[in-house]
């Protein structure tokens, strides 16, 4: 087992035995439904609120670094947090969902793979859906300013292995209500 299957388990362990519904995203997903590249952490959506922190840090244990008050600060501002695995010095990026219509939307229509990145090949965990991971991605690319050449061949990289089976009139929906229908229209020209 490699060290980052091993991080990956502990957490996967965690998530399950304080009933987290989660979804995997970021570069993770995006090779799941499209073309795997090299990462170095594992972005994480999470449905995480204040009084289950504590539960959450507790079944993390002695692995993670993972400090109960910044968690809860993070949580209660709606802002990501990371996670350290404490052996291998893996990072986890935590996404937490809030009310957020889109986050809620994206934990729906999670959908169950095993890995596609060296060292998570046999390990079933869920990951954002092709459509959902698109307009993730569009949305960090515009917050970036543009430019972000791995944002934007992740995105492709998605359209071009999904093709015809991507759910165009729910890719539209959400572009139009997250603001990046125009990058939409770019991307799938």
């Amino acid at each position: 087992m490699t060290a980052l299957a091993q991080a990956f388990e502990e957490l996967l362990a965690a998530l399950d035995r304080t009933e987290t519904m989660f979804l995997v995203g970021g570069s993770v997903a995006s090779g799941a439904h499209g073309l795997a590249r090299l990462t170095n952490d594992i972005d994480i959506v999470v449905d995480l609120t204040l009084d289950r922190v504590p539960a959450l840090c507790e079944a993390l244990g002695s692995a993670f670094y993972a400090d109960a008050g910044m968690v809860s600060r993070a949580v209660a501002a709606g802002r990501p947090f990371n996670l350290i695995h404490l052996a291998t010095a893996y990072k986890f990026d935590f996404f937490p969902v809030g009310n957020e219509a889109f986050g809620r939307s994206e934990l729906a229509r999670r959908r169950f793979t095993a890995g596609s990145i060296t060292g998570l090949e046999h390990i079933e965990f869920p990951v954002a859906s092709p459509e959902d991971i698109i307009l993730a991605k569009l949305v960090w690319f515009r917050k970036g300013g543009g430019v972000s050449d791995r944002q934007w061949h992740d995105i492709l990289g998605v359209i071009q292995v999904q093709g015809e089976r991507l759910d165009r009139a729910y890719l539209n929906k959400w572009a139009e209500q997250l603001g990046v229908s125009d990058l939409l229209s770019e991307v799938v020209r």
